[in-house]
């Protein structure tokens, strides 16, 4: 199979763990994954013309954080044909209303998700195109 065919997400997490366990899930479900471990991070390789189908963001991380993050994305034009989804461990309502106030497609609190249902998510999001 071409990479052309790949699906591509950015995963954004301060957890280089998590960003290692989520990347090899990814990769072995045919995603061409790019990963940041910030904010900053994650802005520079959307502007470097990275463009993928869905950013995957943690919402607690220093300095800026996803949601945030992801209304930089939206406001600045950087991933217009991305969906957005949060993967965190914050389940508290005000961050939920952030974010859907930003316009995400999908909020999980890793907590209660194994990865496998978290590419599950990831994949019926991207089929709603």
């Amino acid at each position: 199979m071409t990479d052309t065919l790949k699906k591509k997400v950015l995963i954004v997490d301060d957890d280089s763990f998590l960003l290692n366990m989520y990347s090899l899930k990814f990769e072995k479900n045919n995603y061409e994954v790019i990963t940041a471990l910030n904010a900053p991070d994650a802005l520079s390789k959307l502007k470097d013309g990275f463009k993928p189908d869905i950013l995957i963001v943690d919402v607690i991380m220093p300095g800026m954080d996803g949601i945030d993050l992801l209304g930089e994305v939206r406001n600045k034009h950087l991933a217009d044909q991305a969906k957005c989804m949060i993967l965190t461990n914050q389940g508290e309502s005000g961050d939920i209303e952030r974010a859907k106030k930003i316009g995400i497609d999908g909020y999980i609190v890793k907590a209660t998700s194994i990865p496998s249902e978290v590419v599950k998510v990831v994949d019926d999001i991207l089929a709603k195109k």
